[in-house]
């Protein structure tokens, strides 16, 4: 992106302040992980990466391991159109996997999904190993994989999956939402 994504207006909010709003509707328990000296909204628990630069695996490892809950929703903040009733969902379909996680056009979205707290050990060891892709994990513990269309009722073009890595990307979500309210 060559900026903090995290810090991007979205409407009347950043990026973050929005996942967190979103998340916070399913949960009461908000946990961030940034750098340190990252700009996070109030109320919600800070956790940095014991070593940065490591990627995704690595802050859901720490994001875990700080976890006090059996089940956590993970959602990153570049997907600003994710819904409440979709993580929702996704913590009603994880059952007894360890991760639930959409399959939108034959790809998983490992970061909007649902973690068992014990995964994070498992995170570690591949991390240890020198491992960085989330999919190494959902490959390494029970996956339950949701087709996408199981969501379509109540999110119709799968917007939640929707994630803003490029520029290019971001000005696309930001013409798609038009200016309208997207519901949570």
């Amino acid at each position: 992106m060559g900026r903090d994504k995290a810090a991007l207006p979205f409407g009347d909010e950043t990026l973050l302040e929005r996942a967190v709003r979103i998340v916070g509707v399913v949960t009461d328990d908000v946990i961030v992980v940034a750098r340190p000296g990252h700009v996070t909204p109030p109320g919600v628990r800070v956790i940095h990466d014991p070593v940065e630069n490591l990627g995704p695996l690595a802050g859901l490892a720490a994001g875990l391991s700080a976890s006090t809950t059996e089940l956590n929703i993970v959602t990153a903040c570049d997907m600003p159109l994710v819904r409440a009733s979709v993580l929702r969902r996704l913590l009603a379909l994880c059952e007894d996997a360890d991760i639930c996680v959409a399959v939108v056009d034959g790809h998983a979205s490992p970061l909007c999904a649902v973690y068992r707290s014990p995964v994070a050990g498992a995170a570690q060891e591949l991390l240890a190993g020198g491992e960085r892709r989330v999919m190494a994990l959902l490959d390494r513990v029970k996956t339950t994989r949701v087709e996408a269309a199981l969501f379509r009722d109540l999110d119709p073009d799968l917007e939640s999956f929707v994630s803003c890595n490029t520029p290019e990307a971001y000005a696309a979500l930001l013409a798609r939402r038009g200016g309208t309210s997207v519901p949570p």
